[in-house]
């Protein structure tokens, strides 16, 4: 006899773009993706009003009027019929949201990146492992199909190990015409390129390269820079090199991310000894990638194309991460474990540290 799926139950801070994206997400029916042992319900949603969560649900859910609805967070993270709380503010108010979450007892999906600072995330891990409860990074590349496919190809050794990965993340945000207070100008919103974009061609650094068990989750040394703009004073343009060398593997990622130039295709190149794994943009969410592979003289033998299609927007399948590890009573998952939002954080510091980035006072909440 099929055992019963879990009911998963999530509570939602935030009624902004990415928590619609989630949200809508959690309601496409797992059987779609092959998945029969969890269900998500969205439970409650919260914000700064009760109207603006109920206009959440009629244009998101369907108007479901089984969800609750809050004008506070604080209501959501003490609703006993809530599993997890999903937080989606802007992330200079990841560190509070957390926090208070966390201090409710209720375990945490928090979006990326995942605090201004690497000692905010280090506060957070420490509540949470007080509390008992999990913790993880809304890093969602991570857990699509595409990620584990380039994953098990690059560790089959079918390429032999790697050596360069180039990837950027990029988008025309029409800086010059939008206000100065839009999130992805306004310093007390921690914006610029590196903290908005930046966790994308990153986190393909760290599948290919970090995680490879040449590297032996060795810390790679970090050079970084960043060129600002005289509007608000924020990275508009960053670029920053990993050198992993410490462990068997010595390979080299090139990463980039700016906020006033079109994004490229492919946006994720890796080059190995034997070939190429090259990944079609959007790189936080990419459908196709090839496979060149090459003969002793770097002439191609043979290429290899794959597509991957599916029910809904890729954002599911971190939920379903996060369901499963809830379930068997994990505090932190596998595939993106608190070391790698460690290591993301660890390098963002250093990236705005080279670069002169100051947060206004007040922005890090946690400074020492």
């Amino acid at each position: 006899m099929t055992a019963e799926p879990l009911v998963f139950r999530w509570g939602i801070i935030s009624t902004g773009q990415i928590a619609t994206a989630f949200v809508k997400d959690l309601l496409v029916d797992p059987k779609t993706r092959d998945v029969h042992d969890v269900v998500h319900k969205v439970q409650v949603v919260g914000s700064r009003s009760v109207a603006s969560a109920e206009k959440f649900i009629n244009t998101v859910a369907g108007g479901d009027k089984a969800i609750k609805v809050y004008g506070t967070y604080e209501e959501v993270y003490a609703d006993k019929d809530v599993d997890t709380i999903y937080i989606g503010t802007p992330h200079t108010y990841h560190y509070i949201n957390a926090l208070d979450a966390i201090k409710a007892k209720k375990h945490v999906l928090c979006e990326k990146p995942v605090t201004c600072n690497s000692l905010e995330l280090k506060a957070l891990l420490d509540a949470a492992k007080e509390n008992g409860v999990f913790f993880m990074e809304a890093v969602w590349t991570r857990f699509q199909p595409l990620s584990l496919e380039v994953k098990r190809i690059i560790e089959s050794g079918a390429l032999g190990a790697p050596v360069v990965l180039s990837a950027d993340l990029s988008g025309d945000f029409n800086i010059n015409n939008i206000p100065h207070t839009h999130r992805i100008l306004d310093p007390a919103l921690g914006g610029g390129a590196l903290l908005d974009l930046g966790p994308y061609p990153l986190v393909w650094a760290i599948m290919a390269l970090f995680e490879h068990p040449a590297n032996k989750l060795t810390l790679p040394k970090i050079s970084g820079s960043m060129l600002m703009t005289p509007l608000t004073n924020v990275d508009s343009n960053t670029s920053f090199t990993l050198n992993f060398d410490q462990g068997d593997l010595r390979a080299q990622a090139v990463l980039s991310c700016s906020i006033n130039a079109m994004r490229i295709t492919p946006g994720v190149s890796i080059r190995f000894e034997k070939g190429v794994i090259r990944i079609q943009s959007p790189i936080y969410c990419p459908k196709e990638f090839t496979v060149q592979y090459l003969n002793q003289s770097g002439a191609s033998v043979r290429e290899e194309k794959r597509v991957f299609e599916y029910v809904g927007g890729g954002w599911h399948f971190q939920a379903d991460e996060v369901a499963r590890c809830v379930r068997d009573g994990k505090l932190e998952s596998s595939l993106w474990g608190h070391n790698k939002s460690l290591l993301e954080m660890h390098i963002f510091d250093e990236v705005r540290k080279q670069g002169g980035y100051v947060f206004p006072p007040g922005i890090e909440k946690v400074t020492q």
